[in-house]
């Protein structure tokens, strides 16, 4: 069986996650980062690499 690869958008979008829960962060706006949209993930991190 041969095992689809995850498009790009998808792959960023778990990359972001994962930067996400390795800085702590577990939840944004009250909502888990799972239940987040890539649009939604890609602001955040925007806002968080600004404030650096």
């Amino acid at each position: 069986m041969k095992i689809m690869k995850e498009s790009q958008t998808e792959q960023k979008r778990e990359d972001i996650i994962e930067e996400f829960v390795n800085k702590g962060v577990y939840k944004v706006d009250g909502r888990q980062l799972y239940e987040l949209n890539f649009y939604e993930l890609m602001k955040e991190y925007t806002i968080e690499e600004e404030s650096k």
